[in-house]
Formats: structure tokens, C-alpha cells, sequence
């Protein structure tokens, strides 16, 4: 009876040690059965004469001569933790967590074909994500959402979190103005939430677990986060009345050719992460463990300067923070942080503590005097107008409006203050043209227009119509709504023509003062590779 009962107590450990594990989900089943399948093994050995020893090292492996020795003694009992759990990295990590229902549809075949096709983009993608999936992933996992969410920014950004659409959707995630606004992104003339990794990851599974809650299906709630909710409840009613399918196929007619495509693109990025020697890709390494940590600041600091404290380039340290949308950090508020890889925060943190000089070379000017000239702010303050306006982002002969606050440089000896929290929070930079005879004029885009006929029509250049409608390419959409300050002489004698929506009537100094039309734009992403 020995050799039976050192089997049972094997056995037992197994059955102990497979408790005390954690599996997640699909994956971890074939080590249970095979953990059984040695047991199984060791009670038929035991059964040989002369074959006992060689059951109890089979039934539980790596024990030391001594916990054999323990097993041996018929009235002692022991405990013995196995089957430790090999390391995987997170994009195991990610393809265990697959829970969505695969889309498959001619679309899906397309898109699948284009990503195959460009292993370069992938992989300046996929090294670019390597920054932050990990963060992504334990987010995921701790809402237990699909980790397939994890790949969404591979549609929306390409993972590049200081990524601007043609529809002012900015960030890694993608989130429009309003968007952002209503889940807490903030935004000032310092600071966009809406690039920032942390915020914005928060923002975006929050935004999608009630998308999913709204609709019971992840490919619609999807199809909500681009389409909007609204469109996708419209064209679920729409469908039910006529007693057509509800779900993504059966509302794909309904939807425009962006979101048609958007979960088929999800869907091929995830068929490649699956299985990506199928389409001779090679994903980069990506360690299951943190990339970042975050470490608080309270005190302004220069870009430069935090990235020099913390051995780190400034693409880099701006690629991890890019949030900040000046060269400073601004630090007088308890929630300000930065995020550094582990190793550079320590060496930041002892950088920091030897540094003698002053962190930041910046503080802030808020225009209160009408038509204040950026020469005369650059006299004030002992730099030139050239500094003022690159640092802020101020296009040629465009001047500043009431109300604007802006970055300037600190006086040589002046005391070291930093910029109040409440002016970071609220700060914003309005514009207008530095001439005295110009009217707003909105011109709405027509099918054959380009911004060079545009221009022309108008009697201004290119760059002044991207720089006034903050217009990053040379492109602009049938439909689209644009602002033009024109001549207000040309303005006045102008006659709306096929390109034309309407132009200002109110004298220039009325219109000026007015809100500007906001451009009506769906939320439009991009691959940004």
C-alpha cells in the first residue's frame, strides 16, 4: 500500500498546486490536462513492482530528495507549490484575452490583405505600441473587458499619441474636442489631456464600456465610438422597422465607408497579432511588466531640462508625456505627473536632487490691452518677437487677442514662481489678423475646390487659410467649413460663388469679436504610420 498512498499524496499536490495557480481562461487548459495526465501516470507505475520511485518524480516534478523523503513518511503530510507558470509576454497576454466574436465579411479579407502586405508599417507600429500596451492591457484586464480593445489606437493613431486629424480628433485615442470635454480631458493653451496615456486610456474604456452597455455588442459599440451613438441607434431602429438584422453586417449598408471599414480593420489587425507568422510578420518583443512609472512633480520644469535630469532624449521623454503642449511642465498642481521607464525615474529622481539651477526658464502673459503687438510683449519681456511666436505657435502677421495667455521667458533675475494652477487649467490663445482691414468671411468647400483655388478666389495665400482653420494638410473636404479674413474692400464687392457658403455682413470689428462657426465635422481617424 505504500506505493498507492505516496501516489495519492502526489496526486493531492497536484490537485493543490493547480488550486493555488492562476490561469486565464483557453490557453492554461492544456497544462491542467497534462498535470492530470501525470497523475493518472504515477498511479499506474505505482501498480509496477519496482516502479514507485519513478511514479513519485513523475507525479510531482522538481522535488528535492527531501520532500521525497517527507512523501515516504506515512503519517506526515506536506505541501508542495508546482507548475509554476511560464512567462508570456503581452502580446500572449492580449490574444488570451480575445473575447470579441471574429467579423467575417469581404472587408475583413481586404484589410487583412493591406496590413499583411506593409510589415514595415506594422512594425513601426507595433514598436511604437510597445510603449504603452502593457498599461492598455491591465486597465483592460481589470474592467475585464476584450483585450482586443488593446489594439483599437493600431486603427485610430497607430499608436502615436501626439497624432491630429483632419477633424481635430486628437491623441491615441482619437477623442474629439466635445468628446474629451465630457469625459474630463481637459484642454488649454498648456496642456491637452486628450494626448495624455494615462487619461486618455481611462477616457476611452470608460467611453467604450458604456458604448457596450448602451448596445450589448462590442462590434456596434465600436461602430458607435466612430460613428457616434446616436447614427448607430438610428440605424438600428431603422432596421428593426423593417425587420432587417441589427447587428454590424446587417447595419453595414446604413453606415458611411470610414465605419463600414472601421471594425474590419479592428478585426484584420487582430487576425495578424493572432497568428503572425501565418502572414510572415514579426512583432517585437513586448516584456509582461510595466514600461513607465509615473512620478509626481511640483514645481515648473523645462522639457529639456526633465528630460536631461532623467537621461532620456527629448522624443522619448516627449512620446511618453505628450501632454504638454509647451516646453515647460507646468507643476503647481498635486495632480501633475510625468511618466519616465523605471530606470530613468530613479535617475531622475537623484539628477534632481543635485541639480542647483532653476528648473524652468518660462512663465506666462495674459493680453489685457487691445491689439497689443507680439513686438511689444517680446520688448517687455527682453526676448525677440521671432521666440514669442515660435514658442506659441503664432502665425505670421497674426496678433493676439484679449484674454490670450501665452508662454514667455522668465526675466534673467527674476524670482522664481511658478505659473498659477488655475491660469494652466483655463489658459487659452485666440488669434486675428494683424491688419486693420480684413472681414471674416466662412466659406464652405465646394466639389472642385483646393485651397489653392480657394486662396486665389480669395485674395489670401495657402498658409494663411491653414494657419487660420489650424489645418495641418494641404487637403480639405467637399463641404468642409473654412474662415477666411479677406480684404475687406474684395469682401465687399464678393458675391457668393459655387464654393461659397455665406460671407459676414457685420462691420469687421463686430464679426471679429464674435464667436467663430464651428466646423461641423464627423470624427474623422487616420493610420498614422
Amino acid at each position: 500500500m505504500k506505493g498507492p498512498l505516496r501516489t495519492l499524496r502526489a496526486y493531492a499536490a497536484v490537485r493543490l498546486a493547480l488550486g493555488r495557480c492562476h490561469f486565464s481562461r483557453e490557453p492554461m487548459r492544456p497544462l491542467i490536462r497534462t498535470a492530470f495526465s501525470i497523475a493518472v501516470l504515477s498511479t499506474l507505475f505505482a501498480l509496477i513492482p519496482g516502479a514507485s520511485a519513478l511514479a513519485s518524480d513523475l507525479a510531482v516534478p522538481g522535488l528535492t530528495p527531501q520532500q521525497r523523503a517527507l512523501a515516504d513518511q506515512n503519517d506526515e503530510t506536506f505541501e508542495v507549490q508546482v507548475l509554476t507558470i511560464p512567462s508570456v509576454d503581452v502580446w500572449e497576454r492580449i490574444r488570451r484575452g480575445f473575447s470579441i466574436p471574429d467579423l467575417d465579411n469581404p472587408l475583413v479579407a481586404t484589410q487583412t490583405t493591406w496590413y499583411a502586405t506593409r510589415p514595415d508599417y506594422i512594425q513601426r507600429t507595433t514598436l511604437r505600441a510597445s510603449r504603452y500596451l502593457y498599461h492598455v492591457v491591465e486597465e483592460l484586464e481589470k474592467r475585464n473587458m476584450p483585450t482586443e480593445l488593446a489594439l483599437l489606437p493600431f486603427i485610430e493613431s497607430a499608436f502615436n499619441p501626439q497624432a491630429y486629424s483632419s477633424a481635430k480628433a486628437v491623441g491615441m485615442w482619437q477623442f474629439m474636442p466635445a468628446t474629451g470635454l465630457d469625459f474630463n480631458l481637459r484642454q488649454s493653451s498648456f496642456k491637452d489631456d486628450r494626448r495624455d496615456v494615462l487619461a486618455s486610456t481611462e477616457a476611452a474604456l470608460t467611453y467604450l464600456q458604456r458604448l457596450y452597455g448602451m448596445f450589448g455588442d462590442w462590434q456596434l459599440a465600436l461602430a458607435a465610438y466612430n460613428w457616434g451613438e446616436g447614427s448607430v441607434q438610428k440605424a438600428i431602429n431603422r432596421n428593426r422597422a423593417a425587420g432587417l438584422p441589427t447587428d454590424f453586417n446587417g447595419l453595414s449598408p446604413l453606415m458611411p465607408i470610414e465605419t463600414r471599414n472601421y471594425y474590419p480593420k479592428l478585426q484584420a489587425v487582430k487576425n495578424i497579432i493572432a497568428s503572425p507568422e501565418q502572414y510572415s510578420i514579426t512583432l517585437p518583443k513586448v516584456e509582461n511588466e510595466p514600461y513607465f512609472v509615473s512620478v509626481g512633480k511640483t514645481r515648473d520644469i523645462d522639457i529639456k531640462v526633465a528630460a536631461q535630469l532623467a537621461e532620456l532624449s527629448i522624443d522619448e521623454f516627449k512620446a511618453l508625456n505628450p501632454q504638454f503642449s509647451k516646453p515647460v511642465i507646468t507643476g503647481n498642481n498635486a495632480n501633475t505627473q510625468i511618466l519616465l521607464p523605471q530606470i530613468n525615474a530613479d535617475k531622475f529622481k537623484t539628477n534632481l536632487a543635485k541639480w542647483g539651477h532653476t528648473l524652468s526658464s518660462w512663465t506666462s502673459h495674459t493680453v489685457t490691452v487691445a491689439r497689443e503687438r507680439i513686438e511689444t510683449i517680446a520688448a517687455k519681456f527682453g526676448t525677440t518677437p521671432q521666440v514669442i511666436r515660435d514658442v506659441n505657435n503664432i502665425p505670421p502677421n497674426m496678433r493676439l487677442r484679449v484674454g490670450s495667455t501665452i508662454l514667455v521667458p522668465k526675466a534673467e533675475f527674476a524670482i522664481e514662481k511658478d505659473i498659477a494652477a488655475d491660469l494652466v487649467e483655463r489658459s487659452s490663445m485666440m488669434i486675428e489678423p494683424d491688419v486693420a482691414d480684413t472681414r471674416r468671411v466662412y466659406i464652405k468647400v465646394g466639389k472642385t475646390d483646393t485651397l489653392e483655388s480657394i486662396a486665389a478666389r480669395n485674395r489670401v495665400s495657402v498658409l494663411q487659410i491653414k494657419n487660420w482653420n489650424k489645418l495641418r494638410q494641404d487637403k480639405v473636404a467637399t463641404g468642409q467649413s473654412l474662415v477666411i479674413y479677406a480684404p475687406v474692400q474684395f469682401a465687399a464687392k464678393k458675391k457668393p460663388g459655387k464654393g461659397n457658403a455665406r460671407k459676414s455682413t457685420q462691420p469687421r470689428s463686430k464679426a471679429i469679436a464674435g464667436k467663430a462657426k464651428p466646423v461641423a465635422s464627423a470624427k474623422k481617424s487616420s493610420n498614422n504610420g
